[in-house]
């Protein structure tokens, strides 16, 4: 299942990130893929709100992983500057993807391989200025009945 959610500014951007992270359960892993400057950082701002972290959201693009704490545990890792699979295993990705928190990965596109267990996959694509195209797709019923309600 596919389903495409059309967003025309930040604001709508971060309401429709929110409304997912009301959705997420422990456990879950969330694989964002989308260009430089395609909202990825924005969208994770507002899943983290959607959890109630209360703590300023920001790209974790030099430190690869922000731990944030809300109703469950939110883990934002940003992979763009990771070249290779073993790089993942030396931060301990597999140790939070087994854990009680939801995983959002951004860049997650650079380690198809890696990212083979249940997901929800988001591809962000920058069709103007502040437009964006939102494709959620899933591979298990878990993530099927969060893609059904979103956009409700």
């Amino acid at each position: 299942m596919e389903k495409i959610i059309i967003t025309y500014s930040e604001e709508e951007t971060e309401v429709l990130g929110k409304e997912l992270g009301e959705l997420l359960f422990p456990g879950a892993i969330v694989l964002v893929n989308g260009g430089l400057g395609a909202g990825k950082t924005v969208f994770a701002r507002g899943v983290a709100r959607g959890l109630h972290v209360s703590a300023p959201i920001t790209s974790p693009t030099f430190t690869l992983l922000h731990v944030y704490q809300g109703n469950i545990p939110f883990y934002h890792f940003d992979l763009y500057r990771l070249d290779n699979v073993e790089e993942l295993y030396e931060i301990g990705v597999e140790e939070y993807m087994t854990g009680d928190g939801v995983c959002f990965f951004e860049w997650a596109e650079k380690f198809p391989d890696f990212f083979e267990e249940e997901s929800l996959q988001v591809t962000i694509t920058s069709e103007g200025p502040t437009k964006r195209r939102f494709t959620f797709s899933a591979n298990s019923e878990n993530y099927l009945k969060v893609i059904r309600a979103l956009g409700r």
